[in-house]
C-alpha cells in the first residue's frame, strides 16, 4: 500500500497575499497623492493671476497664469540673493558643527565604561524639560557672548539638541556591537581612531537622519534673526520673506487709514499668490536636499530594530 504524499503548506508571516498587496498599493498611492497634491496646489496658486483668484477662488488649473508674485519678491534683487546666501551659510555651517558635536557627545554617552556618563546624560536631558526663558537667552547672547547682530547668534543655539543626542546614543548602543570597539582596542586603536574609522562609517543612516532634522531647523528658522539681527546684509531668507509678507498685510489692514495712495499700491500687490510664492521659495531648497538624505533616512528612523 503506497502512502500518499501530502505537501503541507508552510505558513510564512512575511508573505502577503495578492489581494492584500493590491489594497496596500492602492492605499500607498492615495497617501502619495495626498502628500503631493497640496504642494502642487500651492505652486499653481503662486502662478495664478491675482484678479482670477479674487473672482474665481483657488483652482488647481488656473484660468490665467501670472508670475507677478515672484516678480514682486525678486524686485529687491540683490537683497534676496544675499538672504539666500546667508541662509545657505548658516545652514551648512550649523549642520556640520552640530553633527560633529552631537556625534561625539552621543558616542561618549553610549560607552558603558565612561565614568561621567550619568552626569552628562542628565545635562543633556534637562533642557528637554526646562528652559532658561527668552530673557535669559537674550541676555546671554547679547551681553555675555556679545553676539548681537552676528550670524553666530543664528548658529550657536541649535548646535546641540537633547533629542538628537538621545537618537544618536540609542543608535550607537543598539546598532554598533560593543565587541567591535573592544576588538579595535585590542588591536591598538585609540579612541579617535575608533570613532573616525569605525563608528562614523557605520553610522551614516543616523547621521543622515539627524542631518536632515538639523537642515530643516536651520533653514526654516526666522525667529532668531528677528531677535538678534539688525543689519540688512545678514538677514536670512526666511526672515526676509516674513518681512515682505508683513508689509503686504500692513497695507491690507491699514488701507483706510493710509489713504488713496496706499489703496492704489494695495491693488497692485499679489496678496494671495504672494503667500503661496513665499511657501514655494522657502520649500524648494529642502525638496532639492531631501533626495541626498533619503537613502539613509528610513534606516536611520528604524534604529534599534531587532536583528538576527
Amino acid at each position: 500500500m503506497q502512502k500518499e504524499k501530502t505537501q503541507k503548506k508552510v505558513y510564512d508571516p512575511l508573505k502577503i497575499s495578492k489581494t492584500s498587496n493590491v489594497v496596500l498599493n492602492i492605499v500607498l498611492i492615495l497617501l502619495t497623492i495626498s502628500a503631493i497634491l497640496p504642494f502642487l496646489f500651492v505652486v499653481m496658486i503662486s502662478i495664478t493671476d491675482e484678479a482670477t483668484i479674487k473672482s474665481n477662488g483657488y483652482s488647481l488649473i488656473p484660468e490665467k497664469f501670472s508670475l507677478e508674485a515672484y516678480k514682486f519678491i525678486f524686485k529687491s534683487g540683490g537683497q534676496i540673493a544675499r538672504s539666500y546666501k546667508n541662509s545657505i551659510i548658516i545652514t551648512v555651517v550649523g549642520v556640520v558643527l552640530a553633527l560633529i558635536l552631537t556625534t561625539m557627545y552621543a558616542y561618549s554617552l553610549s560607552r558603558e565604561d565612561y565614568e561621567y556618563k550619568g552626569f552628562f546624560t542628565k545635562v543633556s536631558t534637562i533642557p528637554m524639560l526646562f528652559s532658561g526663558g527668552l530673557v535669559a537667552n537674550y541676555l546671554i547672547m547679547t551681553q555675555f557672548l556679545g553676539l548681537k547682530d552676528s550670524m553666530w547668534a543664528l548658529i550657536l543655539p541649535g548646535l546641540v539638541g537633547s533629542y538628537n543626542i538621545i537618537l544618536m546614543r540609542t543608535y550607537f548602543q543598539t546598532s554598533i556591537p560593543h565587541a567591535l570597539v573592544e576588538a579595535a582596542t585590542i588591536d591598538g586603536a585609540n579612541e579617535m581612531q575608533i570613532f573616525f574609522k569605525i563608528i562614523l562609517p557605520l553610522s551614516l543612516p543616523i547621521i543622515a537622519t539627524v542631518g536632515l532634522f538639523l537642515t530643516l531647523a536651520y533653514w526654516n528658522d526666522w525667529y532668531q534673526a528677528m531677535l538678534y539681527i539688525d543689519s540688512e546684509d545678514k538677514i536670512p531668507v526666511q526672515y526676509m520673506l516674513m518681512r515682505i509678507q508683513n508689509s503686504t498685510n500692513f497695507l491690507t489692514l491699514r488701507k483706510d487709514a493710509l489713504g488713496g495712495l496706499a489703496g492704489e499700491i494695495r491693488k497692485t500687490l499679489p496678496q494671495e499668490s504672494l503667500k503661496m510664492a513665499i511657501v514655494v521659495i522657502t520649500t524648494a531648497p529642502i525638496l532639492i536636499a531631501y533626495p541626498f538624505f533619503q537613502r539613509y533616512f528610513i534606516s536611520g528612523l528604524t534604529l534599534g530594530a531587532v536583528k538576527e
